[in-house]
């Protein structure tokens, strides 16, 4: 059985989670309507995987009975200067998103819950991933910032960004 301040707490991260989806895909429509083909494909792809993240988290509390209680999403930030501003704020976020993960750790810790430490350690490593998936989105940018032409490349190699579904989603359909 779950404590009521991890219950709380994965509730709480479920909200976070919708809420990064809903800012990348808020990301996604900027870049496209700025004709970024390319870094919108990125960015609905980050809109994928936090969806993802946030059924991980309510499949986990479904099969540990405990109730999943949606929470209303805050708006987000629709419009961003330039490509480069997109990408930090993802990087900013990303930390953000692991302090939460981390604050999650520290209370199935206390709890000596194992179950859930364990359930916990893949979003561990993927905050790792996502931390450094902006840093090299990051770098890439600074890397043709002021070269149209170079952006352009960059723009259709983003257009090949494959949604993969989360692995704990997809043991579960097998």
């Amino acid at each position: 059985m779950l404590s009521t301040k991890l219950h709380t707490a994965i509730n709480d991260q479920i909200n976070a989670e919708l809420w990064s989806a809903y800012l990348y895909l808020s990301m996604s429509m900027d870049a496209e309507a700025k004709g970024l083909k390319g870094v919108a494909n990125w960015f609905y792809v980050q809109w994928l995987e936090e969806q993802d993240h946030a059924r991980i988290l309510m499949n986990y509390l479904n099969s540990r009975d405990a109730k999943v209680t949606l929470k209303p999403i805050e708006p987000v930030q629709t419009e961003w200067g330039t490509v480069l501003d997109m990408f930090n704020k993802t990087l900013e976020h990303e930390k953000v998103v692991t302090s939460l993960i981390n604050n999650l750790a520290a209370i199935a810790a206390e709890d000596k819950d194992f179950a859930s430490s364990n359930m916990l350690v893949w979003f561990i490593n993927e905050q790792v991933e996502e931390e450094e998936s902006a840093r090299e989105m990051i770098f890439a940018v600074e890397s043709v910032e002021g070269n149209k032409y170079g952006m352009y490349q960059l723009d259709k190699e983003l257009a090949t960004r494959v949604y993969t579904q989360a692995s704990p989603l997809a043991a579960s359909a097998e």
